[in-house]
């Protein structure tokens, strides 16, 4: 159940981005490009997300004791900033404004530009590998 809770939600969230134009990479572009012509689209379905998931929060993971297709809520239970996580924060603001795309958009875009979407899949795995890959490095035996 909780796999098939997750395809409906993706697919779900994929329609969204495409039905918001989050699909288009030059959208993204045009929403960080403060200094040329701005595209505030991509506020306006970032606040819509929010609101959703506020309200999702209030109603819901703050009232039940666990979810209805799963044992237990999976919150982190990290709330502090490290080196790592400040290291991929900055990382991923990069290449957001690079490609345009960032994870989510990049599956869904899958449908309707394999080209673009795959090539950023690809690199995104090859990045989390490389970052694997340093980190076990870098931590002591």
């Amino acid at each position: 159940m909780p796999l098939i809770t997750a395809l409906i939600s993706g697919i779900i969230f994929g329609i969204g981005l495409a039905m918001g134009g989050m699909l288009d990479p030059a959208k993204v572009v045009g929403f960080l490009n403060i200094f040329g012509i701005w595209d505030p689209s991509l506020a306006f379905v970032m606040g819509g997300g929010v609101i959703v998931n506020l309200i999702g929060y209030l109603l819901f993971i703050k009232r039940m004791d666990q979810p209805i297709c799963e044992n237990r809520f999976h919150i982190p239970p990290k709330k502090s900033l490290d080196m790592p996580l400040l290291t991929g924060a900055v990382l991923f603001g990069i290449g957001w404004g690079m490609t345009g795309l960032c994870p989510g958009p990049a599956v869904a875009s899958l449908m309707t530009n394999p080209s673009t979407g795959g090539l950023f899949l690809i690199c995104l795995c090859g990045g989390l590998l490389a970052g694997k890959l340093i980190l076990s490095q870098l931590r002591p035996a």
